[in-house]
């Protein structure tokens, strides 16, 4: 049993220990004997300020059925994504008490998640200039309710923009269905221990995604238009994963010259892999009517909303996350949605 030192790195917000082990072997040591075949590394992130996983990952969850993303209150939280370097599960378990965030990750891309934790946790994500307005009494007290909450950097653009472009015009309900069956059906299982990462997949890859059958599509309740969304976009996929490079302006601009990805798609997409805090989600049934309703009492359009929150520019989708995290929302005295009976079942 040979000894690894750590090595730190320091970040914008604290401090991030690598320790490379093998499945249960102790922090700082690799074991010379794979259990199960099964290879993992860990390290820990010291944040500088206190930092909530599950606030801030809650975005990256497709539902309470999400293959991909395994989480509960207290308990970790399980993300399997698929890297530059091939398929990875991610374990994250947050300790308070110490101030750091426990890292574990297995499969090929192990060491690419892992580098990436930090930002994924919104590092790089500053709010210290965002200051609520006294009158916007219900987001100030969102925002004093949740100091943990950060805008997550996933750096991984394709994996944000299919499930994005699923939900594209149709009920969240029916968006996760189609997550879900497409990706148990078409993933691969997530490496790592067998007992945690049962059931969990890691979603398939631009490839896969193009080769997947049309009547699989309308089979999992997705339309001729959502479908083709997906595959333009599977088609560039590697031109899209550049735009984490860029200015979060040129990076919507770019995600939106793919045919079928609009600006609500384009703005679901970089709230989630490229940490932009001020990606409002345009176009959406609902949210500048909860937005304004919680900030004015009064139910407004795109137009009327975006008059509203000019103030917070360079923050909005703070705005937007925050009265999201505390269930804000607009009194409703319609029937709810009903889902769409047009596609088989």
């Amino acid at each position: 049993m040979s000894r690894v030192l750590p090595t730190q790195v320091s970040g914008l917000a604290g401090a991030y220990t690598a320790e490379p082990k093998v499945n249960g072997a102790k922090s700082g040591q690799t074991n010379s004997v794979k259990s199960s075949s099964v290879q993992s590394a860990s390290r820990v992130w010291r944040p500088g300020t206190p930092i909530s996983i599950h606030q801030t990952l809650s975005g990256l969850r497709r539902g309470g059925s999400d293959p991909c993303f395994r989480t509960q209150a207290g308990a970790p939280i399980w993300r399997a994504t698929r890297t530059p370097d091939g398929p990875a599960l991610l374990r994250l378990v947050a300790r308070a008490s110490a101030g750091e965030v426990e890292a574990t990750a297995w499969g090929p891309g192990a060491d690419w998640v892992l580098d990436g934790v930090p930002e994924l946790l919104g590092e790089a994500d500053d709010p210290s200039g965002f200051v609520p307005r006294p009158e916007h009494t219900k987001l100030v007290q969102a925002w004093r309710s949740r100091p943990g909450y950060r805008v997550p950097r996933s750096r991984a653009v394709f994996e944000a923009l299919v499930p994005a472009a699923l939900e594209q015009r149709v009920t969240g309900l029916e968006a996760r269905r189609a997550w879900r069956i497409l990706v148990l059906k078409f993933g691969e299982p997530a490496p790592g221990p067998t007992s945690e990462a049962s059931g969990m997949y890691v979603p398939p890859d631009a490839a896969t995604w193009r080769q997947i059958p049309s009547w699989v599509w309308l089979k999992a309740g997705v339309d001729e238009a959502r479908r083709r969304a997906v595959l333009n976009a599977a088609q560039v996929a590697g031109r899209l994963e550049e735009t984490v490079g860029l200015s979060h302006d040129e990076a919507a601009r770019r995600l939106r010259t793919v045919p079928g990805i609009g600006i609500w798609t384009a703005a679901e997409i970089r709230q989630r892999s490229h940490g932009d805090p001020d990606a409002f989600s345009w176009a959406d049934y609902h949210v500048s009517r909860n937005v304004s309703w919680a900030l004015t009492g009064t139910v407004m359009d795109d137009a009327g909303c975006a008059e509203v929150i000019e103030c917070y520019r360079g923050q909005r989708y703070r705005v937007q996350k925050l009265l999201e995290l505390d269930a804000v929302q607009r009194p409703r005295r319609a029937p709810r949605m009903t889902l769409p009976t047009h596609l088989p079942r």
